[in-house]
């Protein structure tokens, strides 16, 4: 009979996250749902499940030491209580017959219904295995092949996880009972999964992963009687799948519920009493799987430099540096070494590993050590040689062309095939080496020349008064079409290979004559996106080791801990907002105008900020405005273009091209509106200004020309602009929210009288669209109006106080944050309910950097890759973290505060976002037509599983988010593919299913094993992100920094920027 484990009552932590059954918020609000699901899980649990509890549980452990072994007593002591259950009672959840009448989409509810209650039975059977078939048995062993102690380790927590998920099949077995009454599954995993115990015994599980393998690895080794017993497990198994297959399932376990909910969610729909459950139950798992992320994310790092540390000397000063603490891993892979002789033939080639850490870089070579049958059962990991390290600040990326430019070649010593160390200078100049593509930009500058000859021939030859075979026009002509086509091939050539190929500059030791020496290494990346990956990082990492980034970040979770610089958004540059020091303008708006730029090159792409201009508008109060626009296009923005306009700017809205935004695209479907348009108009920026002006420009790639302009009704000063694909929406000051079609041009329909919507007798200081829908705020309240009748919907209160109105709204998943005039909380409402859901004081947080002010005001909110970003009047902004798939937006940490901020108010927050062409990311093989044999590859495979559509459907969209803290680790992307049988019946190695997130879910030694695969590639997509404020002046709010309190009080703009979502 089976015993689980249930939680004891348990009281909220100092940092205001929940524990146990009902989660307690911290001061400044409290959630309604979270009680409910406590109430709701108590009720379902003593009432439906039938569980007892036994009483000598909770004062003794002796009825479970007879079966657990003496290094479990642990378990004990984690709050929880010893139940058992009957399987006779509690049979598996199993779903009847379909009844008749059900509409399409009850049909596919009950269907993914039906591959939950499969997908967990399966679970919980690989739980069972893991504890009957390896565990017991090697209690029970004689003579021990595996102490008790190392099978504590080996086996750590999963016994609590089996018990977890047991009373989840409990309560999912009535939920599958009632489906055809109640069809309600969201609040059950709410009520499930919303426990502290289940991301205490998660955690325990995840973060002790790495050593239960490195226990299971050194068992393989050095007992030939355990490495028997696993390899007779494996063989005896109806599906040959290894005890590192099983165990890293609970890793999976939680982006698989993910991706079932989001198919349940997708087909429910809206006002389904299921619906808001669901959501609640999406945001629930998504946070718990980012914070066991995130623990995996620390563990690894730690493992890897200790990994990196054992094979360093310890007298070494490299040894002192790893061990002192200070250094964190920002990206590790394993990349070719490559040297190239006098004639570009390769002579040497070789994997490293290289370490970048958040102040060097550290080079190894790469020993493994084991049997290749042990490597089937569990990975194996390298032992580290240290070849070099340096300084990060020394480290330079040269890219082909950039030869001459980045250093002095005289000075340059790359060393010799099978040296040791570097060549003396004196031999550099007979032992060069040439690196990267060599000689190829000499042969194009030689191509060049010739095709200059060639030119002066023809013209020569035309002067020719006879007629001479071979010798005409005709011949020169095709000479120059030759030569033209060589030159092509030749430049082809030289982008391809600038795209694996990352080229260091490091320093060497100076000549004896004290000439600074500097030395060239080249590695082949597995991929492009390796490459950028690489240049991008170094990037950021150096500009990480500023001071105003020492630290830049302060987290109130962490008994005020400064964050890691490179975890966080990092200041990349600060910048005065106008180029005219005469007047002293006001900030008002901020847009960014994406543009792809094709003359970037391979080296900015990875570097600059993203691509575009940022348009930035303000000016003076009662006087005139002004407009600056910055180009993007580099790694420090510079003004391009400044001209005035008639008033302050007040507000700007940044109008894709059809097709361009999703708002566009949602409207794709109105073929009649598609031939009334013969050409989509082109992007555009809309002005609003205080004189009640409405000004339409055109993209700065067209001369950033004025294109339209009118004037609001009753020349209301325009406070807020906002689009569909329909409508120009503006809200004034009077209560009036003026809708403005467009014409057969594309382009708004300004000298009409627009539609007129009153909201109410207040300002309209903020709008918001969402999907048909258009919300107005007006003093306290909101009113959401539909954009195809142009009427109002409903209205609600935003705010209890008459004197709060709502200046700020921005929506995240299926809620909409908002910020008020008066008073320091934000709070969530509910996009399709309009319930109010949760309530956060800023101030709470912004008392960290400045104690005593208690009197905040919100001035500017932004959500950008999972955070909600919150300016307010005392310049400090703050971060707090919010889930990023279709859940509900709610906060669940204190988040972390800027040490970088203004002297005065945040004016605005913006974000900057673009993404690099595709054809970037094409290797050598793809352009050669290796990428049409890609996607034929994969493809058959799913044709296995049951379910394939949801795989190729959903991978995306788990992957995006799965990605905030797990890409600076080499290796591929988790998989969700389901358990399927390998191809050999015989074969030990591992299956489909373990190999899914081999390279992820264990230890760093997997990594140096995996080699890249196709899945990396079909992702040809990488987004650059910026974060940009304003307001008056800089301040750094680190007392301890050498930096200026507060310097200047001119409006300055600064620029946060993060790594490359690739």
């Amino acid at each position: 009979m089976p015993r689980l484990f249930i939680p004891r009552a348990s009281t909220s932590n100092q940092n205001g996250n929940w524990r146990g059954g009902g989660r307690k918020e911290e001061a400044d609000g409290q959630s309604w749902w979270e009680n409910a699901a406590g109430r709701m899980w108590r009720k379902r649990y003593s009432i439906e499940s039938n569980v007892f509890i036994s009483p000598s549980s909770s004062s003794s452990s002796s009825s479970s030491s007879s079966v657990s072994a003496s290094g479990d007593s642990e378990e004990e002591d984690m709050g929880f209580l010893e139940v058992s259950v009957s399987d006779v009672k509690h049979p598996p959840p199993e779903l009847g017959p379909m009844p008749d009448g059900l509409s399409p989409q009850q049909v596919v509810r009950r269907h993914i219904l039906g591959s939950i209650v499969q997908s967990e039975s399966s679970y919980v059977d690989s739980l069972k295995r893991i504890l009957q078939d390896y565990r017991h048995p090697l209690m029970e062993m004689e003579p021990k092949v595996l102490s008790a102690r190392k099978c504590q380790v080996v086996f750590f927590r999963l016994k609590e996880i089996l018990h977890c998920h047991s009373m989840f099949q409990i309560a999912l077995s009535s939920r599958v009972a009632e489906w055809d009454t109640a069809e309600k599954i969201g609040d059950l995993f709410v009520a499930s999964f919303s426990k502290s115990m289940v991301l205490d015994v998660y955690s325990d599980y995840v973060n002790n992963f790495t050593n239960a393998m490195a226990v299971i690895k050194k068992a393989c080794l050095t007992k030939p009687a355990f490495l028997e017993f696993l390899k007779k497990r494996q063989m005896t198994s109806p599906d040959r799948v290894t005890l590192y297959g099983l165990m890293v399932k609970p890793i999976q376990r939680f982006p698989q519920f993910i991706l079932l909910l989001q198919d349940m969610l997708k087909n429910t729909p809206k006002g389904h009493p299921d619906r808001l459950s669901l959501q609640l139950a999406l945001t629930e798992l998504e946070t718990l799987a980012e914070k066991l992320n995130e623990q995996k994310r620390v563990a690894d790092q730690m493992a890897e430099i200790q990994q990196l540390t054992r094979s360093v000397s310890d007298r070494s000063s490299l040894n002192k540096l790893l061990n002192s603490g200070q250094r964190q891993l920002l990206h590790c892979e394993t990349l070719t070494e490559t040297v190239y002789g006098d004639r570009g033939q390769l002579i040497k080639s070789k994997e490293r590993k290289v370490f970048l850490l958040n102040d060097m870089l550290v080079c190894a070579n790469i020993n493994f050590k084991g049997q290749l049958e042990i490597s089937s059962l569990v990975p194996l990991g390298p032992k580290y040689v240290v070849k070099w390290n340096t300084a990060l600040p020394q480290v330079q990326v040269v890219e082909v062309g950039q030869e001459n430019s980045a250093y002095d070649k005289d000075n340059v010593v790359i060393q010799n095939v099978g040296a040791k160390k570097h060549a003396p200078a004196s031999q550099s100049s007979h032992n060069k080496v040439f690196l990267g593509p060599p000689r190829l930009f000499q042969e194009l500058q030689d191509l060049q020349k010739d095709l200059a000859v060639v030119e002066q021939i023809t013209l020569l030859i035309s002067t020719l008064h006879g007629t001479y075979q071979n010798l005409n026009m005709t011949v020169a002509q095709d000479w120059c079409l030759a030569l033209q086509r060589m030159m092509r091939v030749k430049e082809e050539e030289i982008h391809s290979a600038n795209k694996c190929r990352l080229r260091l500059l490091l320093p060497g030791k100076p000549d004896k004559s004290g000439r600074p020496i500097s030395v060239m290494v080249v590695f082949i990346t597995p991929n492009p996106l390796s490459k950028i990956s690489w240049v991008n990082r170094l990037h950021l990492a150096k500009i990480g080791l500023r001071e105003e980034n020492q630290p830049g970040w302060l987290c109130p979770d962490e008994d005020k801990k400064s964050k890691a610089p490179f975890w966080c958004p990092i200041l990349a540059c600060r910048m005065p907002a106008f180029s005219s020091k005469a007047l002293d303008l006001q900030l008002g708006a901020v847009v960014h105008n994406p543009v792809q730029s094709s003359l970037l090159g391979f080296s900015a792409v990875s570097t600059s900020l993203p691509q575009g201009y940022l348009w930035v508008g303000g000016g003076q109060e009662g006087a005139a405005g002004q407009v600056e626009i910055f180009s993007l296009n580099r790694s420090v923005p510079r003004t391009v273009k400044s001209f005035p306009v008639a008033s302050q700017v007040l507000c700007m809205e940044y109008i894709p091209e059809a097709g361009e935004g999703e708002p566009e695209q949602g409207k794709a479907e109105d073929s009649g509106t598609a031939a009334e348009q013969p050409s989509a108009p082109p992007p555009t920026i809309c002005l609003g200004l205080q004189d009640g002006s409405i000004l339409v420009y055109g993209s700065i790639d067209t001369g950033a020309q004025c294109l339209l302009t009118c004037s609001s009704p009753g020349l209301q000063p325009v406070l807020s602009l906002k689009h569909s694909p329909d409508y120009l929406f503006a809200g004034l000051q009077n209560g009036t929210v003026a809708a403005y079609a467009r014409n057969s041009g594309g382009l708004w329909d300004l000298e009409a009288q627009p539609s007129c919507l009153e909201v109410g007798t207040g300002p309209v200081r903020t709008l918001l669209t969402l999907d048909d829908t258009v919300w107005a705020s007006c003093a306290n309240h909101v009113t959401v109006l539909d954009v195809a009748s142009l009427k109002a919907q409903q209205t609600f209160e935003a705010h209890p106080d008459e004197e709060a109105s709502v200046t700020h709204m921005i929506k995240a998943g299926s809620g909409v944050w908002m910020a008020f005039s008066s008073g320091s909380s934000i709070r969530l409402f509910h996009t399709e309910t309009l319930e109010h859901l949760q309530e956060i004081n800023i101030a709470t947080r912004t008392t960290f950097v400045l104690p005593g002010q208690k009197n905040v005001r919100v001035t500017s909110l932004l959500i950008c890759q999972g955070l909600l970003w919150v300016g307010t009047d005392q310049g400090i902004i703050v971060l707090l973290p919010v889930p990023r798939l279709e859940g509900i937006p709610k906060i669940t940490g204190k988040g972390m505060v800027s040490l970088n901020g203004h002297c005065g108010p945040v004016e605005f927050l913006a974000v900057a976002a673009s993404t690099l062409a595709s054809d970037v990311l094409k290797n050598d093989k793809e352009e050669e037509g290796g990428q049409e044999e890609k996607p034929d590859g994969p493809l058959p495979e799913p044709c296995a599983h049951d379910n394939p559509p949801r795989e190729m459907r959903k991978k995306g969209i788990l992957l995006q988010y799965r990605l905030r803290s797990t890409s600076h680790l080499p290796g591929q992307l988790l998989s969700v593919k389901e358990a399927s049988l390998p191809l050999g019946g015989n074969t030990l190695e591992h299956s489909e299913e373990d190999g899914s997130i081999y390279e992820m879910a264990d230890d760093p030694d997997v990594w140096v094993r995996s080699r890249p695969c196709a899945r990396d590639t079909h992702r040809k997509e990488i987004s650059s992100v910026a974060i940009v404020s304003g307001g008056r002046g800089y301040r750094n709010f680190n007392p301890g920094s050498k930096l200026p309190a507060c310097s200047e009080t001119d409006s300055t703009l600064l620029i946060w920027q993060v790594p490359l979502m690739l």
